[in-house]
Protein backbone atom coordinates (compact mmCIF):
# COMPACT_ATOMS: atom_id res chain seq x y z
CA UNK A 1 0.00 0.00 0.00
CA UNK A 2 1.27 3.96 -0.78
CA UNK A 3 0.75 6.73 1.19
CA UNK A 4 -1.57 8.05 -1.09
CA UNK A 5 -3.74 4.69 -0.75
CA UNK A 6 -3.71 5.02 2.74
CA UNK A 7 -5.06 8.89 2.28
CA UNK A 8 -7.72 7.73 -0.51
CA UNK A 9 -9.14 5.09 2.66
CA UNK A 10 -8.84 7.52 5.17
CA UNK A 11 -10.55 10.17 2.94
CA UNK A 12 -13.33 7.48 2.01
CA UNK A 13 -14.33 6.76 5.88
CA UNK A 14 -13.83 10.71 6.82
CA UNK A 15 -15.00 12.62 3.65
CA UNK A 16 -15.26 15.83 6.40
CA UNK A 17 -11.48 15.95 6.55
CA UNK A 18 -9.37 17.55 3.58
CA UNK A 19 -6.87 15.68 1.92
CA UNK A 20 -4.11 18.22 2.65
CA UNK A 21 -5.53 17.36 6.83
CA UNK A 22 -4.86 13.80 6.01
CA UNK A 23 -1.62 13.59 4.47
CA UNK A 24 -0.30 16.24 7.10
CA UNK A 25 -1.26 13.74 10.29
CA UNK A 26 0.47 10.96 8.21
CA UNK A 27 3.82 12.57 7.63
CA UNK A 28 3.37 14.31 11.62
CA UNK A 29 2.91 10.23 12.50
CA UNK A 30 5.78 9.11 10.72
CA UNK A 31 7.84 12.25 11.82
CA UNK A 32 7.32 11.29 15.91
CA UNK A 33 8.19 7.57 14.97
CA UNK A 34 11.52 8.49 13.17
CA UNK A 35 12.72 10.95 15.67
CA UNK A 36 11.86 8.29 18.83
CA UNK A 37 13.87 5.82 17.24
CA UNK A 38 16.80 8.48 16.55
CA UNK A 39 16.51 9.09 20.16
CA UNK A 40 17.20 5.63 21.03
CA UNK A 41 13.11 4.97 22.14
CA UNK A 42 10.89 2.57 21.41
CA UNK A 43 7.46 2.73 19.84
CA UNK A 44 4.69 0.38 20.83
CA UNK A 45 1.35 0.21 19.36
CA UNK A 46 -0.69 -1.76 21.25
CA UNK A 47 -2.84 -4.43 18.94
CA UNK A 48 -0.07 -3.47 16.26
CA UNK A 49 3.49 -3.82 17.11
CA UNK A 50 6.76 -2.38 18.30
CA UNK A 51 8.99 -0.46 16.93
CA UNK A 52 12.80 -0.87 18.44
CA UNK A 53 16.53 0.37 17.23
CA UNK A 54 19.11 -2.71 17.20
CA UNK A 55 22.45 -1.73 17.07
CA UNK A 56 25.04 -3.30 14.44
CA UNK A 57 28.46 -3.91 15.45
CA UNK A 58 30.96 -3.07 13.50
CA UNK A 59 33.05 -5.78 11.75
CA UNK A 60 35.10 -7.14 8.41
CA UNK A 61 32.80 -8.23 6.45
CA UNK A 62 33.56 -10.00 2.58
CA UNK A 63 32.45 -9.07 -0.70
CA UNK A 64 31.16 -12.18 -2.16
CA UNK A 65 31.89 -11.55 -5.64
CA UNK A 66 35.88 -10.30 -5.32
CA UNK A 67 36.18 -11.93 -2.19
CA UNK A 68 37.81 -8.71 -0.87
CA UNK A 69 37.96 -7.56 3.26
CA UNK A 70 35.76 -4.60 4.08
CA UNK A 71 35.84 -2.93 7.27
CA UNK A 72 32.12 -2.00 8.02
CA UNK A 73 31.21 0.86 10.98
CA UNK A 74 28.62 0.42 13.35
CA UNK A 75 24.85 1.00 12.17
CA UNK A 76 21.31 0.68 13.41
CA UNK A 77 18.17 -0.97 12.01
CA UNK A 78 14.95 -0.63 12.29
CA UNK A 79 13.66 -4.13 14.38
CA UNK A 80 9.74 -4.66 14.44
CA UNK A 81 8.01 -6.72 16.64
CA UNK A 82 4.37 -7.47 15.29
CA UNK A 83 1.43 -7.51 18.44
CA UNK A 84 -0.79 -10.20 19.67
CA UNK A 85 -3.81 -8.77 18.08
CA UNK A 86 -2.71 -8.02 14.47
CA UNK A 87 -0.85 -11.53 14.24
CA UNK A 88 -3.79 -12.97 15.37
CA UNK A 89 -6.09 -11.18 12.91
CA UNK A 90 -3.69 -12.45 10.20
CA UNK A 91 -3.37 -16.27 10.59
Amino acid sequence: MLKSDLIKSILKKHPYLSNNDIELIINLFFKKILLSLKDNQNIEIRGFGKFSRKKNIAKYVRNPKTGEKIFKEENYKIHFKVGKTLHNKIN
